[in-house]
């Protein structure tokens, strides 16, 4: 009878590491997340370039005190700036900010037609498939880094995401540089 129970014993473990697999830092969701103390940093994607600019997309999930993302880099562009999309009559037009607040217990979108990360200089054109290193700075938390999946330009967001939590409407197209900055 020992050896039976032992049997069921090594079953039900094999089984729950393959469930836990299935779950795991192997999943979708996982892969692409990156997470610092009570901050997680997912959905990171980026839209291929045409030149040297581009806007850089991804969610920020905040379970504990308020933080604000203070700034952006890339060792992969000279020029990364936190940017907020604004109407001005009929032009929509790009204009820096100093920072984002992060909620507690909360969550904040970058997502065309809002909040984004511009990434400018990069030394050769992004194309569908690459991906581009981010480093985010937080007020508090410090730094992570996170890897943003390159998707075709035009593109609402990463992967399957279509346009759901991550779509914008009237966005314009960052790969395409018709962006105009305020200051």
């Amino acid at each position: 009878m020992g050896e039976s129970v032992m049997m069921r014993f090594a079953f039900l473990v094999a089984l729950i590491a393959g469930v836990l697999g299935l779950t795991g830092p192997h999943s979708a969701l996982a892969a692409d997340a990156a997470k610092r103390g009570d901050l997680t940093i997912g959905k990171a994607w980026v839209r291929a370039s045409v030149g040297a600019a581009t806007g850089a997309f991804l969610e920020i999930r905040n379970d504990g005190e308020a933080d604000r993302l203070v700034s952006v880099s890339s060792p992969a562009a000279p020029d990364v700036r936190i940017h907020v999309t604004v109407k001005d009559g009929d032009v929509m037009k790009m204009r820096d900010v100093d920072g984002i607040d992060v909620p507690a217990h909360g969550a904040v979108a970058l997502q065309p037609g809002g909040y984004h990360i511009m990434v400018m200089g990069l030394p050769k054109p992004l194309k569908e498939g690459d991906t581009l290193p981010l480093t985010l700075h937080f007020a508090k938390a410090g730094t992570v880094d996170v890897v943003a999946e390159v998707v075709k330009p035009g593109a609402m967001g990463a992967g399957a995401m279509g346009t759901g939590a991550m779509g914008g409407g009237d966005a314009p197209d960052h790969a395409m540089g018709d962006h105009q900055h305020m200051h």
